[in-house]
């Protein structure tokens, strides 16, 4: 088969290297991908991902059995649709189920009416009446942006400085632009947080194995929210009984919703959960895989890729299986700066030392005029292995990033800590 990925991140690297692991893969091409992509099996096309004749020019030109769309703007663009419409099987969810993911205020209103359980939240489009709210609630709580900022219009407020800060950039300063032109103010949720993504097609889901996400920026849960600065999976310390509750009372309700919708979901529908001592609770879904999850996640996946999605896109059913045992580890690499501002154009230096048997997943990389890798994005790289502990896990991936250090760039150093 040949296989188009939309995307350019280390998500869409991912994907892509476990689509060509399957022996019914000849080509995957990937639009616009990233130069840390190629190798044997993997060819990238310089079209933008809001391009959409383009894509659907090169997909027919190229007669690719079926398209994957990785990121969530293009989702929200109506890509699947578009390819659908041109002839174009597209493994995603269409505009109008995508939605779940494109407004907060939107998943807010239909967790509310299929009883799906989540934070306590209202919704405001005027600053004084935010500001009053918030004056009423007082901190710790939660700023979210309405629409999609990449993974960063999030503010968890400890102080009531910090929310009133966050709700003054977002409303009055449009930091986030139409994004946060509406802002969703919700209660602060204690408990631990994980990642669950499921393959779904309709009212069928099929559930993954569970990750977690360090959103921080540093070390010990500090600093601003990034798109997520390492990951792992399984998450040992989260009781099976806690992902088996999350997938019935969460997942299934969801998926079915959406249906109820009229807005049928066909791709991965993400949820970012929290373990809450009323048990787990949503802080937010996602259409698509999750970066840096799947970097984590999709390693551990036994059966073949390209088989599920086949299955999924023609009806039928599935086979799902994740290795049991051992865990995966990934540690992304930062420019200096991100998630605000940092500079694009460093060198990356050592790696050509990484251990072979260690995966790295390009996500902000690009080629110079000599040929070597600089920084072009604030998430550069993701360094993920796998190991029988996680201890075993952190020593290892540790060693490796220690080759990388470089001014320019930084890291977390307590990934997975939680789960030794």
């Amino acid at each position: 088969m040949k296989i188009l990925v939309v995307g350019s991140g280390g998500r869409e690297h991912a994907i892509s290297r476990k689509l060509l692991e399957s022996p019914k893969t000849e080509q995957v091409y990937v639009v616009p991908g990233n130069d840390g992509m190629v190798q044997k099996g993997i060819a990238l096309q310089d079209i933008p991902e809001t391009d959409h004749e383009a894509i659907i020019q090169f997909a027919t030109e190229k007669a690719v059995d079926f398209a994957i769309v990785g990121p969530e703007v293009p989702l929200l663009n109506g890509l699947v649709d578009d390819l659908e419409a041109a002839g174009i099987p597209a493994f995603g969810p269409t505009k109008q189920a995508a939605l779940i993911e494109g407004s907060k205020d939107f998943a807010k209103q239909f967790m509310k009416k299929y009883q799906i359980p989540t934070a306590d939240s209202e919704t405001f489009t005027d600053y004084e009446a935010a500001k009053a709210y918030l004056d009423e609630k007082k901190a710790p709580i939660v700023i979210k942006a309405d629409g999609l900022a990449a993974g960063k219009g999030v503010t968890v407020a400890m102080t009531m400085e910090e929310a009133t800060l966050a709700l003054k950039e977002m409303m009055l300063e449009a930091k986030f632009g139409e994004a946060s032109e509406k802002v969703v103010i919700e209660e602060f949720l204690a408990g631990e947080e994980f990642s669950l993504m499921a393959f779904v097609n309709g009212t069928e889901v099929y559930p993954m194995e569970v990750a977690q996400d360090h959103k921080r920026a540093y070390d010990g849960d500090k600093g601003p929210n990034t798109g997520g600065m390492g990951a792992y999976s399984p998450v040992p310390h989260l009781a099976k009984e806690v992902v088996d509750e999350a997938i019935e009372k969460i997942l299934i309700p969801a998926s079915s919703g959406l249906v109820s919708e009229g807005r049928s979901f066909r791709g991965i529908l993400y949820a970012g959960l929290i373990h809450t001592e009323a048990g787990p609770k949503v802080i937010e879904f996602n259409a698509r895989f999750g970066d840096p999850e799947t970097q984590v996640v999709l390693p551990r996946l036994e059966s073949d890729l390209v088989e599920i999605i086949w299955s999924l896109l023609h009806d039928q059913k599935p086979e799902v299986h994740f290795k049991q045992g051992g865990i995966e580890l990934g540690v992304v690499l930062a420019s200096a700066g991100y998630p605000d501002h940092y500079e694009k154009g460093a060198k990356l230096t050592g790696l050509e030392h990484i251990s072979s048997d260690v995966n790295i997943y390009h996500a902000g990389t690009k080629l110079d005029s000599d040929g070597d890798f600089v920084s072009n994005g604030g998430r550069v790289l993701l360094i993920g292995l796998q190991a029988e502990s996680m201890v075993a896990a952190r020593q290892k991936i540790y060693q490796e990033m220690k080759k990388l250090e470089n001014p320019a760039f930084f890291y977390r150093i307590d990934i997975g800590l939680k789960a030794e």
